[in-house]
């Protein structure tokens, strides 16, 4: 397996709780500075779009 490209959230400052993410044709990985390796969720280009979408449709709930 290809290890991923991680790159830090612009939104992160410095510390232990960034989001980090990297992405294939295939799916977007996002992970948790303070547990890289053991805690990545990963997802289709269309379903994170969808989850981003929703996000940005209800700021209220996130």
């Amino acid at each position: 397996m290809t290890p991923h490209a991680w790159q830090k959230s612009s939104y992160c400052s410095e510390g232990d709780s960034c989001i980090h993410m990297a992405s294939t044709a295939e799916a977007i990985h996002l992970t948790e500075s303070g547990d890289p390796a053991h805690s990545i969720l990963g997802a289709t280009p269309h379903a994170f779009a969808a989850l981003i979408h929703v996000l940005k449709e209800n700021p209220a709930h996130v």
